[in-house]
């Protein structure tokens, strides 16, 4: 004998009505899903995509750090790049002049006076090219803290100090440079200090103008020969410094463009995890609401009226 469980209208009743519940909290998540265009509206929807879109969205914010910070770079190593280009021009224009002021035969004191003044204002519009600033900071000063990296009177380097009162010290400038870090354990320095670029106090390009103006004045042809070699020297390591700083412009770029690459990889995973496929769950949805229709059609063909229903 085969024994079974009592069905009365009540039981019925309920197993429709849940069966009802849940169809109808299926279409809201479908709804929900469609409305928000992501399969992923809480943890509960997949604790495991979950877990797989947070670390991807950690990427995402990695790599947009890492680009904003080659921006930074960039435009730092691009303010010292033009800088040095257009430093370098007033050199070859000083070396001409230089030139002129050997012509003892045909140059008189006039002449050489007249040379003198330029290479002066030629020495001035240098030391303000070696001020010059990026976001309010002087970009040949290194880290200091100071508006200006060299004295507008002297010459005289001022800035990167790695203590107070400190002089400057060509072997600590790696350590008191301004690096940006571009990428997972990759720093790249931004800045030049004056030194590297224009020399020091004492046999710099700023020391070597002034003896040849001096010089010119005087008409001292055999120390204005010597000022030309020296001259040239500080040409030669301004060009040396122009080459170092596109270099490093060119890896942050790479590294830029490596971070960019990483964050449209990222996007595209992160969009398979989340984003709903917008066809497939519209067809969902369509199937869903007919589903939705046929259940309801059924269960009031299944819930019919009772005698209790009519003595009500």
């Amino acid at each position: 004998m085969i024994g079974g469980g009592r069905v009365t209208e009540g039981s019925i009743h309920t197993r429709v009505l849940a069966n009802l519940q849940r169809n109808l909290a299926k279409g809201a998540q479908i709804q929900d899903q469609l409305s928000s265009g992501k399969q992923l509206n809480r943890p509960s929807d997949s604790p495991a995509g979950t877990v797989s879109a947070l670390q991807l969205r950690a990427e995402t914010r990695t790599s947009t750090q890492y680009v904003r910070n080659a921006d930074d770079g960039l435009g730092w190593l691009g303010t010292v790049e033009d800088t040095l280009g257009s430093a370098s021009a007033l050199v070859n224009r000083a070396r001409d002049l230089t030139v002129q002021g050997l012509n003892a035969n045909s140059n008189g004191a006039l002449a050489n006076a007249a040379l003198a003044s330029e290479i002066d204002q030629i020495r001035d519009a240098l030391i303000t090219h070696a001020n010059v600033r990026y976001l309010d900071r002087p970009v040949f000063g290194g880290n200091t803290p100071n508006s200006e990296a060299y004295d507008k009177t002297t010459g005289a380097f001022t800035g990167n100090p790695y203590a107070p009162g400190d002089p400057y010290d060509p072997e600590q400038a790696a350590r008191t440079s301004v690096s940006r870090t571009v990428g997972s354990g990759v720093k790249v320095r931004v800045d030049l200090t004056g030194p590297e670029a224009f020399g020091d106090n004492t046999t710099g390009l700023f020391k070597v103008l002034a003896d040849i103006s001096a010089n010119l004045k005087a008409g001292d042809n055999t120390a204005l020969t010597a000022n030309l070699n020296s001259l040239d020297t500080a040409g030669n390591k301004l060009k040396s410094a122009i080459s170092e700083v596109g270099s490093r412009y060119n890896r942050i770029q790479q590294m830029k463009d490596s971070a960019q690459d990483r964050m449209l990889s990222v996007s595209a995973q992160l969009s398979e995890i989340e984003d709903i496929d917008l066809p497939k769950t519209i067809m969902e949805m369509q199937l869903q609401q007919t589903s939705y229709q046929a259940a309801l059609a059924a269960s009031a063909k299944v819930i019919q009226p009772s005698l209790i229903d009519f003595l009500r």
